[in-house]
Parts: C-alpha cells; sequence; structure tokens
C-alpha cells in the first residue's frame, strides 16, 4: 500500500557568516514563503519578521531535537524553514535534519526536503584574507562534544602531515577555551612557526575582525566561538602592502 500524500515541505537554509549581502536569492524565496522558521535564536533574529509566520527558537546545543521539531512541523503539512548560519551542510543542521530522518518516523522520508547552501565561514574568511584556500585545504571542527579529542588530533595531524591549508570551526568556548592552544601546539610541532595564520571573527557582521598573524605569534586568547581559523600550507604566501593588511594566497600550483 502506498502512503499516503504528504502536504509539508521542508528547507533547510543557509544564511551566510552575517552580512544580509550574502544572502542567496534561492534562501531569501524559501524564507519568504515559510509558514514556520525553525532555529537557534541568534540566527532567527537575523532572519525579516513576515506576518503570519511562526518562529520557534532553542539553545545551540539541542539540534536533533531542533530537527525532530521542523519534521513533525512539516508532515502536518507546514512549509518550514531550518536556519543556519553560513553554510547548513558545514558543521551545522543539514547533517542534524538527516540523521533524524535516518532514525526517526517513516513517513518523514517522504517529504519533500531541501537543502539551500550559503556562503559558509571559511569562505567569508577566506575572501576578506585575499585567497588562501586557493589549493588543497580541510575543514576540522575542534569542537569535541560529539567526538573524542582523541580523534581531533588524529585528524590535526594528518592534515599537518598533509600540508594542507586548515580551516578550524568551532576553535574555543566558555566550556573549552583550552583547545584552541592544544591544537595550536601540535600543529606547531609538524609547521613551521612563520606559517600564516587568519584569525576571523565575525566576518559580515558589525564586529568583524581579521588578523593575519602566524603560526607562532598567534593571540590564541583573541579566539572565540564567533571565529574562523585559518591556517596556511607551506605554499601560503604574503603580498605586503603599504596601506592595509597584507594579501594572502596559496599558489594553485602548490605543491
Amino acid at each position: 500500500m502506498r502512503s499516503p500524500a504528504v502536504s509539508g515541505r521542508l528547507f533547510v537554509v543557509g544564511l551566510g557568516p552575517g552580512d544580509p549581502d550574502w544572502l542567496t536569492p534561492e534562501a531569501a524565496r524559501a524564507l519568504a514563503q515559510a509558514t514556520d522558521l525553525v532555529g537557534y535564536a541568534s540566527y532567527l533574529d537575523r532572519v525579516p519578521v513576515r506576518a503570519g509566520q511562526t518562529r520557534h527558537a532553542s539553545d545551540n546545543r539541542v539540534e536533533i531535537e531542533r530537527a525532530r521539531h521542523a519534521l513533525a512541523l512539516a508532515i502536518s503539512g507546514r512549509v518550514v524553514a531550518v536556519v543556519s548560519g553560513g553554510d547548513p551542510g558545514i558543521f551545522a543542521m543539514a547533517a542534524a535534519l538527516f540523521e533524524a530522518v535516518d532514525k526517526g518516523e517513516p513517513a518523514w522520508r517522504d517529504l519533500t526536503i531541501e537543502v539551500l547552501p550559503g556562503i559558509s565561514a571559511m569562505q567569508a574568511a577566506a575572501a576578506r584574507a585575499g585567497a588562501p584556500l586557493g589549493h588543497d585545504f580541510c575543514a576540522i571542527s575542534l569542537s569535541d562534544n560529539l567526538k573524542p579529542w582523541t580523534l581531533i588530533e588524529k585528524r590535526l595531524r594528518a592534515a599537518a602531515e598533509g600540508d594542507f591549508v586548515i580551516a578550524l570551526y568551532n576553535p574555543a568556548s566558555n566550556a573549552r577555551p583550552d583547545r584552541i592552544r592544544d591544537a595550536f601546539a601540535l600543529l606547531a610541532k609538524h609547521k613551521s612557526g612563520d606559517t600564516s595564520v587568519i584569525l576571523a571573527r565575525a566576518v559580515g557582521r558589525s564586529d568583524e575582525r581579521l588578523e593575519i598573524t602566524t603560526l607562532a605569534k598567534a593571540d590564541q586568547s583573541r579566539v572565540d566561538m564567533a571565529t574562523l581559523v585559518l591556517i596556511g600550507s607551506s605554499a601560503t604566501r604574503l603580498i605586503p602592502r603599504t596601506k592595509g593588511r597584507p594579501w594572502v594566497y596559496t599558489p594553485r600550483g602548490a605543491s
């Protein structure tokens, strides 16, 4: 017997790093047509209020519960937009949503679900600095909430030995202020102290701050959850300028 038709629809929307100009037209259309918006409160605050739209705000550390709530709304016939900062598929809500589908109600698999990409934090930070992601790179989250620190160390070591440019997400928080120091100490064993480092905080927002420094000189105390850390490869270069900060790029032909 065929399952009854499901009328609800669910969008997983990337809001970008913060600047409204970085919201894609596709994402804006989805937000405008949604009957319900679901997300972390600070992300929902970035979405313009529309009459008749219901907002469902929650804490940042309840991703699976948030996903299940959104799926329940959609299965009831609502048009739901689950919002994420940056790109929803990079350390964000898209994976949590599909994990909930995978382990949840069979009917959820019949929903129409669309993931709408956004500009990621590492793309925004790289664009501000120049082109540090111009050659091979990887992204690693330093959060050990869902995986052991030993696994993070293994991946950091492999990325350093492979000489990738490394984007570090979730580098520090009040609960784990020392993980960024642990990461830098590990990387210092495999990378030169003069390796370029970019500390990009709140890119696209009014309190944006971008610092270009080195692995040896980086002030890790200035890193928090709003900071994206980019660590260069051995091929990453700086172009000094008489006015303004230098440009940082990684040549496309790096070995």
